[in-house]
C-alpha cells in the first residue's frame, strides 16, 4: 500500500473551506470505498470535538457521503468521499486524456488534465 492513486478526503468549513486527506495512495476503488466507509465512524475534522452524536447521509452517487457530528457546544458537517487521480486512471481514456492525449481536436481539451504550468 501507498503508491495507489485513490484517495479518500474531507470537506468542510472551518473559517475557511478545507480539503483534507484522510488517506492516500490506496491502490483500488474498492480499497478506497473501504477506507472511506472506516472513516465515517472515526473522523473528526477537529480534536476539540466532544462528540455526542453522529450522522451519516450516503449520497446518490454511493461514494461520497455527509458526516454531521454534534459536539458539547458545536455541530460539525463535513463531507467524505473518494478519488482517483485521473492521469494515473486504470480507465485508459481518462488516462490518455488527461495527459493531454485523445482523439480529435476536441479530444484533449474536454476531459480533466494534471498541468505543469510553462516554466516549472
Amino acid at each position: 500500500m501507498g503508491n495507489g492513486n485513490w484517495v479518500v478526503t474531507a470537506e468542510y468549513y472551518s473559517d475557511t473551506y478545507r480539503t483534507e486527506f484522510i488517506r492516500r495512495g490506496l491502490e483500488t476503488k474498492d480499497e478506497a470505498l473501504k477506507a472511506l466507509r472506516a472513516a465515517l465512524h472515526t473522523y473528526s475534522p477537529s480534536k476539540n470535538i466532544v462528540e455526542k452524536r453522529r450522522r451519516v447521509y450516503r449520497f446518490a452517487d454511493q461514494e461520497s457521503y455527509l458526516v454531521v457530528i454534534k459536539g458539547k457546544l458545536t455541530e460539525w458537517e463535513c463531507t467524505l468521499r473518494i478519488a482517483e487521480l485521473v492521469s494515473d486512471s486504470s480507465d485508459p481514456a481518462v488516462a490518455t486524456r488527461a495527459r493531454g492525449g485523445g482523439g480529435g481536436a476536441a479530444g484533449a481539451a474536454d476531459g480533466p488534465q494534471d498541468r505543469i504550468p510553462p516554466g516549472y
